[in-house]
């Protein structure tokens, strides 16, 4: 068993996995200890010329910019930058922009705002910044590609694609050979170099590793490593117009930037015998430097009530579904932000669920828990009626001299722990008067058995303000509710001498009328009804939640004035809300549901 690591910034114990075990294994046994690092990403020359690596370990997150990050990103952000921080090593951030007719700029400022946002950097000890670009490694890779061609291990085929579909075998029936397999060196390097040189239109030709078209691993059949696509790249521009395939790239940059440990999800287990061909090939050509980084695999997050697929997403976006990538109820790292979650809640999350190599799937509920665990000592309380109707006091004037008279009242605006945490925490302060908005669902004309709140005869508190009894209602021509009415019982006040002489079996919130604000409030829930909306061939749009998003015009708090977009607060009842970061503004407040108190999807 491996001895728990500690990371010094809080001086918690991490709970140890099977990549936490290699790493220590590794460490233990120096396997990097002779790593030499020249301060940037380089061929194995320009490493040799370098110092001792300052970092223990090297890994990398290696998004390809060609959308937005989702929650399953979130978990190996947070473990490749964790794992990095808790073994004193640097984590790179590194675009794996090889493919330029999906990726953007937008993409690109989008994802470093993400990890940034999720508390990590990508800087050597000395401060130097580990942001990386594959296709600022287009030359190397492209004079690997020749180096693999004059040594033999690399051809241009010019099959069709459909031909090279059906050549290739299946997992019953072996390959065959290209017909153009056994050209010679020379013959492949000038086609090669016809490729580079724009002569050949899109798909004419790819060049292939030569490995064995009858290997039991269908990947080590003579994959492709590059093609022609004569499309402008939004980094490099129309300097090229031949682009290495990802399998190829992937390695290659992980050896140039002397990653370590290169963690990947499971579905690339079957590329990692290509991973270390390759690496092994550069090796013995010099091109590269020793050791050679090596890749590991876990398994990626499955979230129930979610869809994570890229070209899903973009189909709830681009028919008007949801409102855009940023929805709060896309699993997007930018929805989950605008949502309320917060950095901390996510990577406890993360921390929480582990690392596996069995596929698993995690309960929404789990990460729902994480955020109300981050929130509970945080959020500032705050009453709200979000489906308001009017109370009278009746007897107000008589009480208090005017019907004009306002009480002040106050709450803690976080609750006092039993260790005096919160002591001398800020108060709420409101005034209670003749009029109040209290919840619909806080009376009944006829009450059902147990019920506590206000019906005629009944008395409640006021949370905060006084006790009152209820003497009747009013209503309308529908015969609905419109008012309820009560008088105040004298003398109650919470806070002043001789409150609790008058026992009352409930509290309920109000707001006041008089200093109320009305607002927005947007009541998201889960976007499906079904817990695997993305398994067995289902029809994902045939589950989507018909109530993931109700709005209300509802009655605040006067304190919550003083919400700024992204403020988290605890809406006492309802649970947890934010001020939307978009829309919310002084004068018009915008607040969006994050979460209940409790888990409403619970069997």
């Amino acid at each position: 068993m491996s001895t728990p690591v500690h990371n010094d910034s809080t001086d918690t114990v991490k709970p140890s996995n099977f990549l936490r075990q290699i790493i220590e294994a590794d460490l233990a046994q120096g396997t990097h200890a002779r790593n030499r690092w020249a301060g940037s990403p380089g061929d194995a020359a320009h490493q040799g010329a370098g110092p001792a690596d300052p970092a223990k370990i090297r890994t990398r997150f290696p998004p390809e910019p060609n959308g937005y990050l989702h929650v399953g990103h979130a978990k190996s952000i947070c473990l490749n930058f964790g794992l990095a921080r808790d073994y004193g090593g640097v984590c790179h951030l590194r675009f794996d922009d090889t493919n330029p007719e999906k990726e953007d700029q937008e993409y690109v400022d989008g994802i470093i705002d993400a990890v940034h946002w999720l508390g990590f950097d990508w800087k050597d000890p000395d401060g130097h910044e580990n942001l990386y670009y594959a296709s600022n490694y287009f030359g190397f890779m492209y004079r690997a590609a020749e180096y693999l061609i004059e040594a033999g291990h690399a051809y241009v085929d010019e099959q069709t694609p459909e031909e090279m579909r059906a050549n290739r075998g299946d997992f019953g029936r072996p390959g065959v050979d290209s017909p153009y397999r056994s050209r010679t060196p020379a013959e492949n390097l000038a086609r090669f170099r016809d490729m580079k040189d724009g002569k050949l239109p899109d798909g004419a030709a790819v060049l292939r590793a030569k490995i064995d078209m009858a290997s039991p691993n269908i990947n080590l059949r003579d994959p492709a490593i590059y093609r022609i696509k004569h499309a402008e790249h939004h980094n490099t521009g129309n300097a090229w117009c031949i682009y290495p395939m990802y399998t190829f790239a992937h390695p290659v940059e992980d050896a140039l930037e002397c990653i370590t440990h290169s963690i990947c999800t499971l579905e690339f287990e079957d590329q990692r015998p290509f991973y270390d061909w390759l690496l092994d090939r550069l090796a013995e050509g010099g091109l590269i430097a020793t050791p050679q980084p090596r890749q590991y695999e876990f398994a990626r997050l499955n979230l129930t009530y979610v869809v994570t697929s890229k070209r899903k997403l973009k189909h709830l976006v681009d028919n008007g579904i949801v409102s855009g990538w940023d929805d709060p109820r896309m699993p997007t790292i930018v929805g989950l932000r605008r949502r309320g979650y917060t950095p901390e809640s996510i990577q406890m999350f993360c921390e929480r669920i582990g690392v596996t190599k069995d596929y698993s799937w995690i309960d929404y509920a789990t990460l729902e828990g994480c955020l109300r665990e981050d929130l509970e000592a945080k959020a500032h309380r705050a009453m709200v009626a979000l489906d308001p109707l009017r109370l009278e006091l009746t007897n107000w004037a008589e009480v208090f001299g005017s019907a004009d008279h306002l009480e002040h009242c106050s709450l803690p605006a976080l609750p006092h722990s039993h260790d005096g945490a919160h002591e001398g925490a800020p108060e709420r302060r409101f005034t209670l008067g003749r009029e109040v908005w209290i919840e619909r669902e806080d009376f009944e004309e006829v009450p059902p058995k147990g019920y506590k709140r206000l019906f005629p005869g009944n008395r409640v508190r006021l949370k905060g303000g006084y006790v009152i009894e209820c003497t009747g209602c009013e209503k309308d021509a529908e015969g609905r509710v419109a008012k309820v009415l009560a008088t105040v019982v004298p003398d109650t006040k919470s806070g002043t001498p001789g409150a609790d002489s008058v026992k009352v079996k409930a509290a309920i919130t109000w707001v006041g009328v008089q200093d109320g604000l009305q607002a927005e409030v947007r009541l998201y829930d889960r976007l499906f009804t079904d817990a695997q909306p993305d398994a067995g061939g289902k029809d994902f749009l045939a589950l989507l939640n018909p109530d993931s998003l109700k709005v209300v015009n509802a009655y605040v708090e006067p304190s919550l004035a003083a919400a700024r977009p992204d403020g988290k607060f605890q809406f006492e009842r309802f649970g947890y809300f934010v001020a939307d970061r978009k829309d919310h503004a002084p004068g018009r407040p915008v607040f969006n549901r994050i979460t209940g108190l409790k888990d409403s999807w619970g069997k």
